[in-house]
């Protein structure tokens, strides 16, 4: 049975859960009077205020709709229903290094706010496993378990944007010394993710698969339109598009985007996609079954890349 680390004296505005969950002000009105649930209190203004319990629970359902569920079925449901959905859907997918991962030892520096020593473990642990491993063994799997904690209530949200900053840090720096140091041999990849994916640490950790294999990468950050993903293509010489998804994307929202961003650019720009996004996964396996000129890479089996690459150059080898 999961312990949650809730705070029953904080206080949250509809702001704040706002913020937090990415529901919306409305929907949460609407959800107060259709479903009975959330259920706020007045402020001394007579504004609504959530409980810490209220608004882990909200963060639970975001994830179920996001997996397809509808509000009328999951909003009244209690904590431990919602949770128990999340493991059938699996959401949460069991990093296979989380058993040889110490947990303790790297949420340590996170509980104690110690960015410095959290970048020299990482920076260290990287040497000594090299770059492919690190990613594999510690990176992948400690992405999901903070992702976890965080949703259980066991990690603050200062907490979790530590992490998430220092491992982007210290990829940031292997990928710059992977491009100083290793000549591109092609394809030359354009990576991004889709308006609303703002999660950029996958896709992160693939540019640096992608740089080792030596593509070329050219990156456009998150959250690119995708009229502005095409021009892009068009006034440059692109290969690739390389787009990562999380569990915390709408997967409808973002097929709709990708069979856009397939019918603008044509064949000959191959479009890699790979992430946590299971729903989206179902929906790309659909369309590559239907022969779609799109190739998918699941970018948390960062071993795909590299044989994917070298198809990509036995392919144009002419």
């Amino acid at each position: 049975m999961t312990i949650l680390n809730l705070n029953p004296g904080l206080e949250y505005s509809i702001a704040d859960v706002e913020r937090d969950t990415g529901l919306s002000k409305d929907v949460l009105r609407v959800w107060e009077r259709r479903y009975g649930f959330p259920v706020p209190t007045r402020n001394a203004l007579g504004e609504r205020v959530y409980d810490e319990s209220q608004l882990h629970r909200l963060r639970h359902i975001r994830r179920l709709l996001d997996a397809g569920y509808r509000p009328a079925r999951i909003v009244q449901l209690p904590l431990s229903t919602l949770m128990s959905l999340q493991q059938q859907s699996a959401l949460f997918p069991a990093p296979s290094a989380a058993s040889s991962l110490d947990t303790e030892y790297w949420f340590s520096f996170l509980y104690a706010q110690d960015s410095t020593g959290l970048r020299q473990a990482m920076v260290s642990t990287e040497q000594s496993l090299g770059l492919l491993r690190f990613l594999s063994e510690v990176v992948a799997p400690l992405n999901v378990l903070v992702g976890q904690a965080w949703l259980e209530g066991r990690m603050a949200v200062h907490e979790e944007h530590l992490y998430t900053e220092t491992v982007g840090t210290v990829m940031r720096q292997a990928l710059w010394i992977i491009r100083e140091n290793t000549a591109a041999q092609g394809p030359r990849v354009l990576t991004t993710t889709l308006p609303g994916e703002t999660h950029g640490l996958g896709l992160l950790m693939a540019e640096c698969a992608m740089a080792y294999a030596g593509c070329a990468l050219q990156s456009l950050g998150l959250q690119t339109p995708v009229p502005d993903i095409v021009a892009a293509v068009q006034s440059g010489q692109v290969d690739v598009v390389g787009l990562g998804f999380s569990g915390a994307q709408n997967p409808r929202d973002a097929f709709a985007a990708l069979s856009q961003l397939r019918e603008c650019l044509g064949p000959p720009v191959e479009i890699w996609v790979g992430g946590t996004n299971t729903a989206l996964q179902r929906l790309m396996q659909t369309a590559q079954r239907g022969h779609e000129p799109a190739l998918y890479i699941n970018l948390s089996d960062l071993g795909a890349i590299a044989p994917v690459v070298e198809r990509w150059r036995m392919d144009h080898r002419q």
